[in-house]
């Protein structure tokens, strides 16, 4: 039997997820038909009302990325389909108040809520199961150029061992290609990190030819040449880069949206502003506000505004360092408002003021960022758009970060650019909000986030 579910996996998959859907969906309904009559249509009516709940799931579960079983951890995934049960609810919740012309009482539609995350669990936690007995762990082996970033890779890789199981690792210094591609014949699939070009493309070549997948960590020069267009000139194929960052229109587009949008943000954040501002003023008697000199497009140099959640002047023995896991100097009214994110509201003015935009690269300081340009001189590619409150590295990267890896999320967000990523990526900072990782300091023993 398995093995028959194992040949239609993927249908196999896809359906687990849309019963998951479906058990969310009834719950509504049944809640919506028994306890909101007014808000009730006629019957064409009440199955469009039906598919807006559906489609809005869909939505944002696939914004979240709530149904990428196998992929991301179980927590995870739990975590985004309740954030996208949450939102569908809420938003659902003002249709049929509006629909019945009055604010109805919430409370049925909380319990109901309930019931359906405790259903996305239950569902998640079957579909996780079913996912790694129909996709068994890949028999790996990695092939590198360099011994610390090889085994870097391979720790982490190893932490989601029920989708990899890296049986070895070889350096290519040390192997003749021939041997290496021996070894390739052994395993299901090869991961690829740091090698040189002209070994890299005989060995993806190698791979192609006996069917074996790839996992390769991209280079800089890789992330570009992704985002490049094709063109044909006669019976040539040509690949074109660009490399201009975002067009005129596009910053013009985008300047717009974020006076608009930081403004109401603003209204909106105020009372909390206000808030945090009096705790940090109570609690010691300092400055509310704390600036510092940061980097933004092409360079120019900007202070940025944030409520100060360290001791005053907590850099005048130890220069410009990042925060590490323990560090001692942030104050307890700033570890509850770095973990909720409250430090970074004011921010909002840099947005206003044109300093910063809604979404960009982090802005980083200039004393740490001419370390990183010594050994990582493509660290400066970042300064080709403004730097932002939120990012494609702030969100699927974490604080401790490496330089390199922020540099090429950076980059996929630059040259793939669009006002769609922009919204995307800004309702993916709710995912982020309170989720650990993303505000995970350094070791406690470096400086900054290198390697």
């Amino acid at each position: 039997m398995l093995k028959l579910f194992t040949k239609f996996r993927k249908t196999v998959m896809l359906s687990i997820k849309a019963l998951i859907i479906c058990a969310i969906t009834f719950i509504f309904m049944e809640n919506w038909v028994t306890n909101y009559t007014p808000s009730l249509f006629s019957r064409d009516g009440n199955y469009l009302l039906i598919f807006s709940f559906v489609f809005m799931l869909i939505l944002f579960g696939s914004l979240f990325s709530a149904f990428k079983i196998g992929i991301y951890r179980l927590s995870e995934i739990v975590y985004s389909l309740s954030l996208s049960i949450l939102i569908t609810n809420f938003i659902m919740y003002l249709e049929l108040s509006l629909i019945a012309r009055q604010m109805l009482n919430p409370m049925h539609l909380i319990i109901s809520m309930i019931i359906e995350m405790v259903a996305g669990l239950i569902g998640a936690i079957c579909a996780n199961t079913a996912y790694f007995k129909l996709y068994p762990p890949k028999e790996l082996l990695a092939i590198f150029g360099d011994d610390q970033s090889g085994f870097r890779l391979i720790a982490k890789m190893n932490l989601i061992h029920q989708r990899f199981k890296i049986m070895r690792g070889v350096n290519i210094n040390t192997e003749s290609l021939e041997s290496i591609k021996k070894l390739i014949d052994k395993y299901e699939g090869v991961i690829i990190c740091d090698i040189d070009k002209n070994l890299e493309n005989q060995i993806y070549s190698y791979c192609y030819s006996k069917q074996k997948r790839i996992y390769l960590l991209p280079s800089v020069t890789d992330i570009l040449m992704s985002q490049s267009d094709q063109i044909q000139i006669g019976d040539t194929l040509v690949i074109m880069s660009r490399n201009r960052g975002l067009t005129p229109e596009q910053r013009f587009l985008k300047r717009i949206i974020d006076i608009i949008v930081s403004s109401l943000m603003l209204i909106v954040a105020s009372p909390f502003m206000l808030i945090t501002a009096l705790a940090i003023k109570l609690y010691d008697g300092g400055s509310v506000l704390y600036k510092q000199e940061r980097l933004t497009y092409k360079g120019k140099r900007f202070y940025v505004y944030k409520f100060r959640s360290m001791i005053e002047n907590a850099e005048s023995k130890s220069g410009a360092v990042l925060a590490s896991k323990s560090d001692d100097r942030i104050t307890p009214i700033g570890k509850i408002i770095r973990a909720c994110r409250l430090d970074e509201l004011p921010q909002l003015l840099n947005v206003l003021k044109g300093d910063m935009s809604l979404v960009g690269p982090r802005p980083e300081r200039p004393e740490i960022a001419e370390q990183y340009y010594e050994t990582l001189p493509e660290f400066a590619y970042r300064l080709k758009a403004k730097a932002g409150l939120t990012g494609y590295a702030q969100i699927y990267g974490k604080y401790n970060t490496t330089p390199a890896d922020k540099l090429k999320m950076d980059l996929i967000y630059i040259e793939g650019y669009s006002i769609w990523l922009d919204f995307k990526l800004l309702i993916l900072t709710f995912k982020i909000l309170f989720m650990k990782e993303s505000t995970e300091g350094i070791d406690q023993n470096k400086k900054t986030a290198e390697k």
